[in-house]
């Protein structure tokens, strides 16, 4: 095989869920792709690395300091959602629900993982709430554990700045069946019914 192609197809693995077939798939379509659509890729690449910035206020991913989200008037600033990753907010804004603005943490608390509070920006969403004088804080953090005790911790910290901290819903997904759901989301599913 040429080093050149295998080299590119090291680099497409390395990638998330791209396992090395799929990179060889990847790299032979870009070697018969037209060459101006290959530099477009790659420009877009270089420029997306390097000029791409976190948001002064939500830490979101954007195109300058502040990004559209916080900047749209249309938003309710007084609602703030707490995601882990900017993957949790991109999946929550294109449920289409929501009107509130984020925080992003960039990741929960995991000891093991050598994750401690001080490396999250737990710090800037208090200044975020603050700064909004929010009535709500919404935590969609994950069911694990560590998202759990990231949740408990961020709730400790809000504590004095006069808002209601609640959490998403949890429990049994749509299409999922009861029987193979484990106890902790059959208990979070029963605690959290409503009315039909």
């Amino acid at each position: 095989m040429s080093q050149l192609l295998n080299n590119l197809v090291e680099e497409l693995s390395s990638l998330p869920s791209v396992g090395r077939r799929t990179a060889l798939r990847l790299a032979l379509h870009i070697l018969s792709a037209d060459k101006s659509k290959v530099d477009r890729l790659a420009s877009a690449l270089v420029h997306f690395r390097n000029d791409v910035c976190r948001c002064s206020q939500c830490n979101n991913i954007s195109d300058e300091e502040i990004c559209p989200i916080c900047m749209n008037p249309k938003r309710d600033h007084s609602i703030i959602c707490v995601v882990e990753h900017v993957g949790d907010l991109m999946s929550i804004e294109s449920s289409g629900t929501w009107n509130g603005i984020y925080h992003v943490l960039g990741g929960v608390i995991s000891p093991i993982n050598g994750v401690a509070p001080s490396d999250l920006t737990i710090a800037q969403l208090e200044e975020n709430v603050r700064r909004n004088s929010a009535k709500e804080v919404v935590l969609a953090l994950p069911t694990t554990m560590e998202g759990e005790t990231t949740s408990f911790f961020v709730a400790k910290k809000l504590e004095n700045l006069a808002v209601k901290v609640t959490a998403i819903s949890r429990g049994i997904a749509i299409g999922d069946e009861i029987e193979y759901a484990d106890p902790l989301t059959i208990s979070h599913a029963l605690k959290e019914r409503k009315s039909i």
